[in-house]
């Protein structure tokens, strides 16, 4: 279904972009692999997948300007071909306290994460529509349901994503288009990452961080699949919903860790801080917790 089809990979550069852009060549795909300012990397993999028999380009566009998103389709479609695939992977994740996230980084993140890909698949999807076939894919994050760590721009520009497709998918589905997204979270040799890969695989139920080739792996089964739609899947090692109320799995050392996504002390911080308040106790999806917020650690 995807063989000899073309797609279209922003931030196609990166970790998971990167093994998105292998993944769909293997498919049989021809590849567009968009970047921003890391063209050595995009070129290599655009190379690569050149001396393994296929076909790609590397594609560069600043997201943040409205004018490139249709100067990238352009270019796509002068190079390969109209775009049957979308992945909308290019993302802004700048670490801020929401009392630090002004007017200028709230709307860059916004422009990048959230109206690129709506952009994008605007100017692809009449195309898509009458070739009767069509795939859109955004890549939101466990953020969109949690909070998040990285901030609250960064959380409402991906529940922003999920907003969208749903809002896309119902009306394009009888043009044979789907329109899904992926929510992952907490993936190695990634720039998201918020902290210290080890400290971090400790918070994930599974025990390790999740791979890019993972993710790849979802987006093409999603992607091949005509019957999904309107859906969006979490990839983040059982992390979400709830798995810190949860009995730690056997053998894991038990004791107070910190919350995967800092929600609650995020939240509280820093204005009960400010007045003093050491510790705080709180119910948080049906169970009884203390804060420290001295050390930002959750306790029964």
């Amino acid at each position: 279904m995807l063989d000899g089809r073309v797609a279209l990979v922003t931030g196609g550069s990166g970790g998971i972009g990167a093994a998105l852009c292998r993944r769909l060549a293997e498919e049989g795909m021809a590849v567009a692999v968009h970047y921003r300012d890391r063209d050595e990397l995009a070129r290599t993999i655009a190379e690569d997948i050149i001396r393994g028999g296929g076909r790609a380009i590397a594609v560069p566009a600043d997201l943040l300007v409205p004018r490139a998103s249709d100067l990238l389709i352009d270019q796509v479609e002068r190079d390969l071909g109209p775009v049957d695939a979308l992945v909308a992977n290019h993302g802004l994740a700048h670490r801020a306290t929401f009392d630090e996230v002004d007017a200028g980084a709230w709307d860059e993140t916004m422009a990048i994460n959230l109206r690129a890909p709506y952009l994008l698949a605007r100017r692809v999807i009449p195309g898509m529509a009458d070739r009767g076939w069509g795939r859109v894919l955004f890549v939101s994050s466990v953020a969109a349901f949690t909070g998040g760590i990285v901030g609250p721009h960064y959380a409402a520009s991906k529940a922003g994503l999920i907003g969208l497709t749903h809002h896309l998918a119902s009306r394009v589905a009888e043009a044979g288009i789907t329109v899904n997204a992926i929510a992952p979270a907490l993936i190695e040799h990634t720039d998201m990452l918020p902290g210290d890969p080890g400290y971090l695989a400790r918070a994930i139920p599974v025990g390790r961080l999740g791979r890019p080739a993972e993710v790849a792996d979802m987006a093409v089964a999603m992607l091949r699949n005509a019957y999904l739609t309107s859906k969006v899947v979490a990839l983040d090692g059982g992390m979400h919903p709830r798995w810190w109320a949860s009995p730690p799995a056997a053998g894991r050392r038990r004791g107070p860790t910190r919350h995967p996504n800092d929600c609650l002390p995020h939240l509280l911080d820093p204005v009960r801080r400010r007045r003093g308040e050491r510790r705080v106790r709180a119910e948080v999806a049906g169970e009884r917790v203390e804060v420290d917020l001295a050390s930002e650690r959750l306790g029964a």
